[in-house]
């Protein structure tokens, strides 16, 4: 029986996670929702060691100590451009530890236990692993260890729908009678549908899966945290999963694509396509000084940030160009597209780390109309949130997808280091036209001698 003071306790880790979820909603309150949220799972986790008798202690603590220096080496040595790989890890052994432990769960239950006990236990073996395993190839598609184009084989369907049903008729089994071997097969076949789940998935469409895994995950902390009666566990797993649910949503529809779409569309062709060949298509080039005269003179300038810019972690010296041009007069926005990057927010604390005032960041649906009315838009590492494509081609992978308009304004200069597509891995027809000027090289090279030439202005 847990007593009242640990309950209450309970009760306020769970407010704080609320305040935290909270405060990570706008970009200056972030960092202190953040601490309040790790500082609550913290003492959450202390509490048990002061009601509980707990066995293996020394093995408890030294697993705690090999989580904690895990954890804070990652957070030092990962770099920006890696967070949604980190992110996928970070998802995926959580719902592989909600799993285990309603495995083990599984083993102090009988016949006298509560249907719904065991069937929330079931749920949390098989989800959880399907968490897990799909959360393992979202990292080894975005880490490059294996591709980013879809997998499938023509009988994937049928596996995955005779899995599902397996996975159905082994967890009434588990209700019916809870045995650990039957909760092993479980997991297993769990794993095989994370697995079939995302090896459809291709390209740009990885981030919105991981997005759903992080539900997943929520879920089964939620569904684990009744059967354990732990209040904590009930109310953060409910907020993982609600928000990662509806992140899922906003994500699949700034895509323009259903979510079933984007998991099963590459079954009928529709999915984005990840690395592809780079064109051999002449266009116009143009070197660091022709740029700066463009930029130099012009009125008003749209930027365009993307995963590029966050791969060459140039980030500052943009922003140095930007105040170079503010101070000349020029009215310089930043364009933040829903999805650029990798993850959703991904350009947002690229940006803010780099001091970047908040104000000069303008979602897409507030500067599109802007576009029409600008001298020069400068794309910096981005490539399928400016691709025509999503509204004149209807066979392209990510067509409907809402993007920037950058192809209205009066001329536009891509950073580029090649030719090869963007990670949709289909051609941007924009980069052939008249009114467009690439800057081939790295960005952080490109951007520094832009800001040379342009101050030598």
């Amino acid at each position: 029986m847990t007593p009242t003071w640990a309950q209450l306790v309970y009760l306020g880790c769970a407010v704080a996670f609320i305040l935290a979820l909270k405060g990570l909603a706008g970009p200056r309150t972030a960092r202190t929702g953040n601490l309040v949220g790790a500082a609550a799972a913290v003492v959450a986790v202390a509490v048990p060691f002061f009601y509980l008798e707990l066995d293996h202690v020394p093995r408890i603590l030294a697993a705690i100590a090999i989580g904690t220096a895990a954890g804070v080496l990652g957070a030092q040595r990962v770099q920006m451009t890696q967070m949604p790989q980190m992110v996928a890890l970070f998802n995926g052994v959580g719902g592989g530890a909600a799993a285990l432990v309603a495995l083990l769960e599984l083993e102090h239950m009988g016949d006298i236990t509560p249907g719904f006990d065991v069937a929330a236990t079931a749920f949390t073996i098989v989800v959880g692993a399907v968490s897990f395993a799909g959360s393992v190839i979202t990292f080894a598609k975005l880490q490059d260890l294996m591709t980013s184009r879809p997998v499938v084989f023509p009988a994937l369907p049928l596996v995955f729908g005779a899995a599902l049903l397996a996975a159905v008729v082994l967890s009434v089994l588990v209700v019916r009678d809870p045995s650990v071997g039957t909760g092993v097969v479980l997991a297993l076949l769990g794993l095989a549908i994370g697995v079939l789940l995302v090896l459809p998935v291709g390209g740009a469409d990885v981030p919105i899966v991981i997005s759903l895994l992080n539900a997943f995950t929520g879920l089964t902390v939620a569904a684990g945290g009744y059967v354990l009666g732990n209040v904590v566990l009930l109310v953060a797993g409910t907020l993982v999963g609600a928000s990662g649910t509806f992140l899922t949503l906003l994500m699949a529809s700034a895509m323009g694509r259903s979510v079933a779409n984007i998991l099963f569309g590459a079954l009928r062709g529709g999915s984005t396509l990840g690395a592809g060949e780079a064109s051999d298509r002449p266009v116009r080039s143009a070197g660091p000084d022709d740029v700066a005269i463009l930029l130099g003179y012009a009125d008003k300038v749209i930027i365009v940030p993307g995963y590029g810019l966050a791969v060459a972690q140039a980030q500052h010296t943009l922003r140095e160009l930007v105040e170079v041009l503010q101070g000349r007069g020029t009215r310089v926005d930043y364009a933040i597209h829903p999805v650029a990057g990798r993850m959703p927010g991904h350009m947002n604390v690229l940006l803010a780390e780099a001091q970047v005032p908040y104000e000069q960041l303008v979602e897409m649906d507030d500067i599109n109309s802007e576009f029409r009315h600008t001298d020069v838009v400068l794309v910096v590492g981005a490539n399928d949130v400016v691709n025509p494509a999503a509204r004149t081609t209807p066979s392209a992978p990510i067509y409907g997808m809402p993007i920037l308009d950058v192809d209205q304004a009066r001329q536009v200069v891509f950073l580029k280091r090649s030719m090869r597509p963007g990670f949709a891995g289909i051609e941007n027809e924009l980069l052939f036209e008249p009114t467009t000027t690439l800057l081939f090289g790295d960005a952080k090279e490109s951007l520094s001698k832009l800001l040379s030439a342009v101050k030598a202005l």
